[in-house]
């Protein structure tokens, strides 16, 4: 028997086109093998416009229609006008795909829209970081009280699943200590550095790839490392910390020099964010480590993101994979919603 999902999403930037590619070639293999029909049937972003057809919208076309630079109102058939408030109250969608920019000081606007979600009975997965870091707690349990779900996988390693690995099957392990290299902007500069670039130069290549913002403050002075170390605290220690509680220092004092002395010594410079249990209170930081070369997250370069587990029972765990990106982003959505449903 086949389950329809209708699926409204708030912003259709890099993450919401991910997950229409993943549908557009892969709603039929999800259907067979699943028995879960996935139909996007509305959206709504403040730049590319809004659209609500009840049955469903061809993922082709919308990606079509925003590679051509129209708005997504010009499609036919389709309701028009909506906000992401609108959409959530009167739309059919069953899950809410929450994708607006991230703010880390208010969590706004996507807190609201998750709320309003969860009060309007209806699922919400997000890549938001800004509700996760900011309002897990009181999230998680109107989400409870309403008898649905809040998929969040997406708002640290993008699709790569560290936290239904931490959550659910290390757990058990009784996990210690965590630290990962969770910005891959920082990750590709200090590579970059390593090969011989000074910070500015390596900076203008992230930009000039993509990688880092036109200000880039948030990923190199670590306040985007910290927004996921908070939101680790809380799925995988338990332990509620605010943004203020993480000892932060990001990479911008890092020299050439530096770089070079530490490869001398046979270790590597890493933007590390950590948490550990030390006397009973949970320790926090993102900071830049010199990590031996043996070190399990010494070897991971480029823009790549790693979580490295220190557990009671099975010693230390490493996953590695990508942190960002259209497809690995959007496959991160598609996973949380999978994970509903199963």
């Amino acid at each position: 028997m086949t389950n329809r999902i209708s699926l409204g999403l708030i912003g259709f930037g890099n993450v919401g086109q991910g997950l229409t590619q993943i549908l557009a070639e892969s709603h039929d293999q999800y259907e067979k093998e699943l028995g879960l029909d996935l139909r996007i049937t509305a959206i709504t972003d403040p730049i590319k416009g809004s659209v609500y057809v009840q049955d469903g919208l061809d993922p082709l076309s919308l990606l079509n229609t925003v590679k051509a630079g129209k708005s997504l109102d010009s499609l036919p058939d389709g309701k028009t006008g909506w906000d992401a408030l609108s959409m959530i109250r009167e739309s059919n969608a069953d899950v809410i795909v929450e994708m607006s920019y991230t703010d880390l000081k208010t969590g706004q606007p996507a807190t609201d829209h998750v709320r309003e979600a969860f009060k309007n009975k209806k699922h919400a997965v997000t890549t938001n970081k800004g509700p996760v870091a900011l309002h897990f707690a009181e999230l998680a349990e109107l989400a409870r009280v309403n008898g649905i779900q809040f998929g969040v996988e997406g708002s640290v390693m993008s699709g790569t699943p560290c936290l239904r690995l931490g959550r659910e099957l290390l757990a058990p392990a009784q996990i210690k200590k965590v630290m990962g290299i969770f910005n891959g902007t920082t990750n590709f500069i200090l590579t970059q550095m390593e090969n011989g670039m000074t910070y500015a130069d390596a900076l203008a290549e992230a930009q000039k790839l993509g990688y880092a913002e036109a200000d880039p403050t948030g990923d190199v002075e670590g306040f985007d490392a910290a927004g996921k170390v908070v939101i680790l605290a809380q799925l995988l220690m338990h332990t509620t910390l605010s943004m203020a509680d993480v000892d932060r220092t990001g990479i911008t004092q890092l020299t050439v020099e530096d770089i070079s002395s530490a490869k001398a010594a046979g270790e590597r410079w890493k933007l590390i964010g950590s948490l550990e249990f030390k006397d009973g209170k949970l320790a926090a930081s993102v900071k830049p480590q010199r990590l031996p070369v043996t070190h399990p997250l010494a070897s991971v370069s480029g823009a790549t993101n790693a979580i490295h587990f220190t557990t009671d029972y099975l010693g230390e765990v490493t996953l590695i994979g990508p942190g960002a990106g259209r497809l690995p982003t959007g496959y991160a959505v598609l996973e949380d919603i999978l994970a509903i449903y199963r």
